[in-house]
């Protein structure tokens, strides 16, 4: 088998997931473009096996979405798979040049740090509603944690002067450090602590 570097740049083939409960959820093999085409569609589970990287891409084509509710228009994205082909290969050459690692490793490690282990969910008992802290699925996890560098990243350079490649670097980085001013961390450690104090 051909072991294909990642944009044709990186080699992936010893990044390895270290969080256990990750190790099936996330997708790493030898692949020169991350697109399958909605071919993992068939069934909801199916997207455990797609290329991580293109599933940040995918995220990163709907973030004006919150829910149901459109709570951003996304002008720079006008769904075209080509601009976040590019968005997500300049993001990994910033990282590459700031840490001088591999940024497919960064990126691993950043959404391992990102992914919260528990959540919160709302029970009703005698007419009264009370949050109960449950945990949180290992496919969620990763969705959660893709969904908030996303967004934070979005939110800081939307109508501003720094360019969305840049911006999402800085949260990959920032969630990498487990530094709190990446949205991802700060979403996960509140959540972590409505969680705890509703146990």
């Amino acid at each position: 088998m051909v072991n294909f570097k990642l944009f044709n740049k990186w080699d992936i083939s010893d990044i390895e997931v270290q969080d256990p409960g990750l190790k099936g959820y996330v997708s790493i093999y030898s692949v020169l473009v991350p697109r399958n085409a909605g071919r993992n569609a068939k069934n909801r589970f199916w997207k455990s096996k797609t290329h991580i990287v293109e599933r940040l891409m995918n995220k990163l084509q709907v973030t004006g979405h919150k829910g149901k509710k459109h709570y951003r228009t996304s002008s720079h994205l006008t769904g075209k798979w080509n601009h976040t082909y590019k968005i997500v290969q300049d993001t990994f050459g910033i990282l590459e040049k700031q840490t001088k690692e591999n940024p497919m490793k960064v990126f691993v490690k950043a959404l391992e740090n990102a992914a919260p282990r528990e959540e919160i969910t709302t029970i009703e008992y005698g007419g009264a509603r009370y949050p109960q802290a449950v945990d949180c699925s290992p496919q969620r996890r990763i969705d959660i944690a893709l969904r908030q560098m996303t967004q934070g990243a979005y939110s800081k350079s939307f109508g501003k002067k720094k360019k969305i490649h840049e911006a999402l670097a800085d949260e990959i980085l920032f969630a990498y450090n487990v530094d709190q001013s990446s949205q991802a961390i700060s979403k996960k450690l509140e959540l972590e602590r409505q969680a705890d104090s509703s146990r």
